[in-house]
């Protein structure tokens, strides 16, 4: 880190044993991304509730280049944190999981779903149980009548809106597993 690691305590006692476990569980972090620029941890021992033990928040604030990860940990979201250390472990696993994703991003590992191919029914030769789809681009795929889900081949209409699988057929590409893109649905 550039800057030094910055612990502050609120309505409690400061403690040695509990600094240490932050500088562990930071040091831990760091494995993580090694450009950690700076670090505030204030834990708070919050005195809401008479019949119970003294409940503990915890918020983390970690500046990265180009970045923050504010990690905010309130007892009443989650009851177990009457113990400290459970609400660092919380706190800072939850950091871990943020700055794993913020480096997937870095390295552009983040999970893309590609959107299925679509286009309008240009022709319909119910006889001989086949249709061409039409894509946006202007290339025409062949359909079989089995290619169509949930969807009787009887009730298509030219122009309707579909999206489908492209693969390579015998004649060049052809539609697999062609649905019909109804009115609210759209494309």
């Amino acid at each position: 880190m550039q800057i030094p690691l910055i612990i502050t305590f609120r309505h409690m006692e400061p403690s040695e044993a509990l600094e240490a476990k932050i500088r562990e569980k930071m040091e831990h972090l760091e494995k993580f991304h090694e450009h950690i620029t700076s670090c505030r941890i204030t834990i708070d021992q919050e005195h809401k509730r008479q019949n119970q033990g003294k409940l503990f928040s915890v918020k983390l604030d970690i500046t990265l280049p180009g970045n923050e990860i504010l990690i905010t940990r309130h007892p009443d979201q989650h009851h177990a944190h009457e113990d400290v250390y459970v609400a660092l472990r919380d706190t800072f696993d939850s950091a871990r999981r943020k700055l794993e994703d913020h480096v997937r991003k870095l390295r552009g590992k983040v999970k893309v779903h590609e959107t299925s191919p679509y286009g309008k029914i240009k022709q319909l030769f119910p006889y001989e149980n086949y249709g061409v789809i039409e894509t946006p681009d202007g290339r025409e795929i062949y359909f079989h009548r089995n290619s169509v889900i949930d969807e009787n081949f009887k009730n298509l209409t030219e122009g309707e809106n579909v999206r489908f699988g492209e693969e390579m057929g015998d004649n060049g590409p052809q539609a697999s597993a062609v649905h019909v893109e109804r009115k609210h649905h759209v494309i």
